[in-house]
This record gives C-alpha cells, sequence and structure tokens, in this order.
C-alpha cells in the first residue's frame, strides 16, 4: 500500500501570485525539523499524496488486470478444492505467473525502482520478495493470493486517498474562475487575475463574489458558509466588506474591488491549508522515523525464523522454515500506519475547515490535545469590539434633544466612542452642527452649536472648567461621555461594547473539557470584571499594556500550564508568539492574523475554541486507535506465523484487513459531527 512521506509537499496548490508568506516562530521551528527529516529521504519515484494530481480513475474498468488475476485464481481455487484438480506443471506455473504479473506488475516495478537506488527496506520490496519465494518453494496459488488481496488493498486504499483529496479540494476550490466587471458602462466577462483595484464586478443571484471589495449596492444577502462554516445567512450594507467565496443569494449586486486576486483573503487561506498539509505532527514524524528502522529489523527477523533453527532443531526443514519466514515478512508490512495516519490527520484538518477553523498544520492538531489553559483577550475575541450606547440620563433636559447636542459635537472626532454616539443618533442628528470644536487632549471636546457652549467627554472635562455633575457618575463601570451646556450638567450617555452572543456558551464549554479560562485586557480593571462575572470566567486581569499580558502568560507557562491564547492576532502578536497555539479570532478580517496565529477561526465565534480543541482530541484518539490495532494484531500474527500456526493466505487477510480497518476509522473522521 501507497506510503505518504515526509516531503515537503503541499497537498493544495495556492494561486502562483499569492505572496510568500512570513511564518510564526512556531511554525520556522516545524519547518527546521521536517527539513531535517527530509535530508534523510532518497529521491525516488514514490507516490506522495498531493492534491495538485487529479484523483485517479476508481472506477473498476481501471482495474482490468486486478479483477482478471483474481477472476483466474479463483477458477483454480474452484479446481483445486472443488473438483481435485490441477493443471500439471509447467501449465500450473504459467497460468499462476500470468495471473500473479497482472495483480503485482505494478509492486514489482516499484520494488524493481527501489532496488535501483539500493533501497531495500520498504513495503514493495518486502512484498515481491515474499511472493516470489512462495513461488519459489512451489506455493502458486498463495503467492498469487498474497499479491491480489494486497493489490485489492492498495486499490481501497486509494480510493480511500482519493476520497480525502476530492473532499479536501472540493472544500477550498471555491475561487470562481471569472467575473463581471462593469467597464464603459458595459458588463463584460473577465478573468479575476484580470480586474483592478477600485473597478466594480456585478455578482448575480447564486453567483460566489470573485475577489475582496466592499459592496457598492444598498444592501445583499450572502452565505458565507466556504469561508466561516456559518450556515447563517450574512446581510452586508453599502460599504461593508465582501469576500471573494462568498455566494450572493440576494438580486444582482455590486462590488466595488478592493484587492487583487493574489491578495484576496480566500487566495492567503488557500496558501495557508497548503502549508498545513506540509508541517507534520510529531506522531507522524515519529511513524516515519519507526517506519524505516521497523523495516530493516523485519528483514532480519525473517532470516533469523528461515535460518536459527538449524543450529536447534534436528531434522532442519529449509522449506517449512523458509515458508514460515515469508509469513512473518507478509504480516510485517507497515502499510496500516504509514497510510492511515497521515490519512487521520488530513482528516482532522478537512473537519475543521468545514466548520470554520484552519489549522496551520496536523501537529497544532495535537497541541490542541495537551491545552488546559486558555488566555482570551476581551476586545473582538469575548466581546464584538463594537461600541454601542447603553443608557442616556438626562438632568432637566430632554433626552432626544441631549443626544442630538451630543452627537453633533461628537461627529468632529474619529474615536470609536465618538461614531457609537453618532450612530446611536441616526437620522435624529439631521442638519445639526457644532462649531468652533475644540479637542482637549485626554479630557473630550468642547464646541457652539445654536449659540449654546456643550463639553462632552469624561468627568475630568467638567471638573476642568468647574462643573459640578452627580458624584455617582465617578461610580459607573461603563464607559461614560458626559454632558454639559452653558456651563451646567445635562447628562451623560453610557457606552459599552457588547459581549458575543455564544462567549457564554463558549466558557461553559470549555469548563466542561476541564480548561480554566483566563480573561487579559488593556481595559480597566471594573469593567473587566463586569465581563468576567457575567460570563463566569475563572480569572480576569485588566489595566495590562501588550507587556503586562506577556508577563501574564510567561507566568501561566512557568506554573506548567498548556496555554492556548486568543487574540485578534495583530496586537497580541508577542502573546500569540508565546503561547503553546496561537489563534486568531475573525481571522477573515485581518491579513496580520493570518500571518501570526497558529489556528485561524474564520468567524467571530468564542465557542470555536472547544471546537478546535475537540477536533485535535477526536484526531489523536483515532490516530491512536490505528496505532494500537495495526501493532496489537501485527505481534499476534508475527508471532503465529513464526511459530507455524499462521499461514501466507491468513497472513495477508490479516495484513490487508488491517490495514482497511485503519484507513476506514481515518477517513470517519471527514464524517463526524461536533456536539
Amino acid at each position: 500500500m501507497k506510503e505518504i512521506k515526509n516531503k515537503q509537499t503541499p497537498i493544495v496548490t495556492a494561486h502562483p501570485d499569492a505572496p510568500a508568506k512570513k511564518d510564526s516562530p512556531q511554525v520556522n521551528i516545524i519547518k527546521d525539523q521536517d527539513r531535517e527529516l527530509k535530508s534523510d529521504e532518497s529521491q525516488d519515484d514514490e507516490e506522495v499524496l498531493d492534491l495538485n494530481k487529479p484523483a485517479e480513475e476508481e472506477g473498476w474498468q481501471s482495474h482490468w488486470p486486478l479483477l482478471t488475476a483474481l477472476a483466474i485464481l479463483l477458477v483454480m481455487l474452484t479446481l483445486e478444492f472443488g473438483f481435485k484438480y490441477q493443471p500439471p506443471f509447467p501449465f500450473n506455473l504459467i497460468i499462476f505467473s500470468v495471473a500473479f504479473l497482472l495483480a503485482g506488475y505494478n509492486v514489482l516495478g516499484m520494488a524493481w525502482r527501489k532496488a535501483k537506488h539500493f533501497d531495500f527496506f520498504n513495503e514493495f520490496f518486502l512484498m515481491s520478495v515474499a511472493t516470489l519465494g512462495a513461488f519459489s518453494i512451489g506455493s502458486y496459488s498463495e503467492g498469487v493470493a498474497v499479491m491480489v488481496f494486497y493489490s485489492i488493498g492498495e486499490w481501497f486504499q486509494d480510493a480511500a486517498v482519493n476520497k480525502a483529496k476530492k473532499s479536501i479540494k472540493a472544500l477550498l476550490d471555491i475561487r470562481p474562475d471569472k467575473a463581471t466587471v462593469i467597464r464603459d458602462g458595459k458588463a463584460l466577462i473577465s478573468n479575476p487575475k484580470e480586474i483592478k483595484i477600485d473597478e466594480i464586478i456585478q455578482v448575480k443571484s447564486g453567483e460566489k463574489v470573485a475577489l475582496d471589495g466592499e459592496l457598492y449596492s444598498d444592501a445583499a444577502i450572502f452565505n458565507t458558509a466556504a469561508l466561516t462554516g456559518e450556515s447563517k445567512p450574512d446581510t452586508k450594507r453599502k460599504g461593508e466588506t465582501v469576500l471573494a467565496g462568498m455566494i450572493n443569494l440576494d438580486k444582482v449586486s455590486e462590488v466595488q474591488v478592493k484587492s487583487l486576486f493574489k491578495d484576496s483573503k480566500l487566495s492567503k487561506i488557500l496558501e495557508m491549508v497548503q502549508d498545513a498539509t506540509a508541517r507534520k505532527s510529531q506522531t507522524q514524524l515519529f511513524i516515519s522515523r519507526f517506519a524505516k528502522i521497523y523495516t530493516p529489523i523485519v528483514f532480519a527477523l525473517a532470516l533469523l525464523v528461515c535460518f536459527a533453527p538449524y543450529f536447534f532443531t534436528d531434522p532442519y526443514n529449509f522449506h517449512q522454515w523458509f515458508y514460515r519466514a515469508l509469513v512473518f515478512l507478509v504480516i510485517s508490512c507497515p502499510c496500516a500506519l504509514v497510510v492511515s495516519i497521515p490519512l487521520g490527520y488530513f482528516g482532522g484538518i478537512g473537519l475543521a475547515s468545514r466548520n470554520g477553523i484552519l489549522f496551520k498544520g496536523s501537529n497544532f492538531l495535537d497541541v490542541m490535545t495537551t491545552i488546559n489553559t486558555v488566555i482570551m483577550d476581551k476586545t473582538g475575541t469575548l466581546t464584538k469590539g463594537v461600541f454601542n450606547v447603553q443608557e442616556v440620563v438626562t438632568d432637566g433636559f430632554d433626552q432626544k434633544e441631549l443626544v442630538r447636542i451630543t452627537a453633533a459635537i461628537e461627529s468632529n472626532s474619529t474615536h470609536p466612542i465618538a461614531k457609537a454616539v453618532v450612530a446611536y443618533a441616526g437620522k435624529a442628528l439631521g442638519e445639526l452642527k457644532a462649531k468652533d470644536v475644540e479637542e482637549i487632549s485626554g479630557h473630550g471636546l468642547k464646541g457652539t452649536i445654536d449659540g449654546k457652549t456643550v463639553l462632552a467627554g469624561n468627568s475630568k472635562l467638567l471638573k476642568k472648567f468647574n462643573i459640578a455633575y452627580p458624584p455617582e457618575v465617578d461610580q459607573l463601570v461603563d464607559t461614560v461621555v458626559v454632558v454639559a451646556i452653558d456651563e451646567k450638567y445635562a447628562g451623560y450617555l453610557t457606552i459599552a461594547d457588547e459581549i458575543k452572543e455564544d462567549a457564554k456558551q463558549a466558557i461553559e464549554q470549555m469548563h466542561s473539557l476541564k480548561i480554566q479560562t483566563v480573561m487579559l485586557s488593556g481595559d480597566k480593571q471594573a469593567v473587566v470584571d463586569k465581563v468576567a462575572k457575567l460570563l463566569g470566567l475563572d480569572k480576569a486581569f485588566g489595566d495590562l499594556l501588550p507587556d503586562g499580558k506577556v508577563q501574564k502568560v510567561q507566568e501561566y507557562k512557568n506554573a506548567g500550564s498548556r496555554i492556548a491564547f486568543v487574540g485578534d492576532g495583530v496586537n497580541d502578536a508577542p502573546v500569540v508568539a508565546l503561547a503553546d497555539a496561537g489563534i486568531a479570532m475573525g481571522g477573515l478580517g485581518s491579513d496580520a492574523t493570518i500571518e501570526t496565529a497558529d489556528i485561524v477561526i474564520q468567524n467571530d465565534q468564542p465557542s470555536k475554541i472547544t471546537a478546535a480543541i475537540k477536533i485535535g482530541r477526536i484526531t489523536k484518539r483515532i490516530v491512536w486507535q490505528n496505532i494500537t490495532i495495526a501493532m496489537v494484531v501485527k505481534v499476534i500474527v508475527l508471532i503465529l506465523g513464526a511459530g507455524g500456526v499462521a499461514n501466507l493466505w491468513e497472513a495477508v487477510i490479516a495484513d490487508v484487513g488491517v490495514a482497511l480497518l485503519a484507513i476506514l476509522n481515518a477517513v470517519r473522521i471527514q464524517k463526524m459531527k461536533l456536539e
């Protein structure tokens, strides 16, 4: 069965124009490990699981030589055991030789090509020696049976591998190859690679968006499942970001292009998945090294089984011990391990991608199984990062009028809090304008509206101008915009960042997995404590600068915690690099996120953190199930074969059976649903 090597050949190719990506420190370590491994490997004709190649034809028509060999074997066995007839020599040898060559010409050819490179310790050479050895002692039917059933197992394995290739390609091959661009008032069909920034593309209902941009139409509804794993349709308004790969569910819409085809978020994601399949887990690296040591040991043991009894048994029957050595060689084939384990990790990456989670390597699937502490940023991770007015309190002023006046002066600022006030006022703001607006650093704004002097900012602003206000304003937890009109306190607006809908659920899920939850934030401690209490976090630390966050994470690491840090992947880059696994939240919104993190959650859902942990655990469980089953069965049959209890028939059935069982178990990952 075909071996999947640790060559750094990607299984998915991003667009050739895609920019080179700078790796995180963790990724560079993995690449260095892989380069060391690669330098030890021979460059031969061995097939690699490569999604750049089209999937091979899986129909029975392409396997007619093997099926013909199987038919010949069945006929000969029926004659031998049903009618007690065997063709005389040399006719039986000729018939079985034809069947043997039809079933095994590929295996024999591969063994010969490897032998030319002095590579004798591989499954192809092993199977060739075992079957030719059976022919040499007159066990024709068993020699053919070994090759036929081995090749049938390889056929089923190829089908599983091709299915995995098609599944991942279908998941990722979502970039359209054409787009409708508006030029000189005409709609023209064009290659997306030829469309320039700021051009307008037209997306019909049911079509995929070809390039990243901003919605030019008033509104449209998009299916974002291919990018985020989120099945709920997403309504976009004019000016909001639309990404390549999204499907327009609404009427014909127009999008203004804001990035070239090669720079789209989707291209970067494809590039990331390409790199992910080249970075091996420690289990994969171990199995590959193990197979290189295991196979020559098996050859040596087979020689001992054949010749050592000469010194201990009398009489010594060479035919008998040579046959047992052949059985030993057949059952020792490591294909169940070297194929099913990488297939299991590819399945884990595919399952994660379907759930809107991108792992930058199968090594991080393993890392997530060891995490016992999840440390999270607040803004953008557990909260939406969008400030909204929560409450308006007035003192002798009409509430709507206070909002209009505050919005009029705040419209002169680009601060997120000012934008929140203006958005809250909406159309009620009308044509109201503020004049002579002055920004008082660290305090707020001063201006004139309809001849009235207006102050809007924090409580320090009112203190600066000696304006009295209720003392309870200073006790408020949320951010406060205090307003004074003509040197008289008028009221205040509280501004807060909204907690994400599934944030509390995410914390509960992590607690159910016995994972400690910690929040780090640069926001004031009172706000952090309030959010932590609402969500049920174990610990929360506020008033932290970036170096303070690094210090806190280091404290947890020094205490022996295995940490996943979840943040935006930009401001928290030092912490992401320090953590065992860096997780970026909402990765589609930031190029830097894709560059920095080890794992990218493509939408903003904190509940995907536990999904990533569960996928890692599922993958590891199935991989180790395969390792255990394969090794236990092999050891048992190896002992039985050396003792003369198992024959070649039983050896090949055990080998092929275990391999197929392991492959089917690995493929099962791709079908699993996360609870």
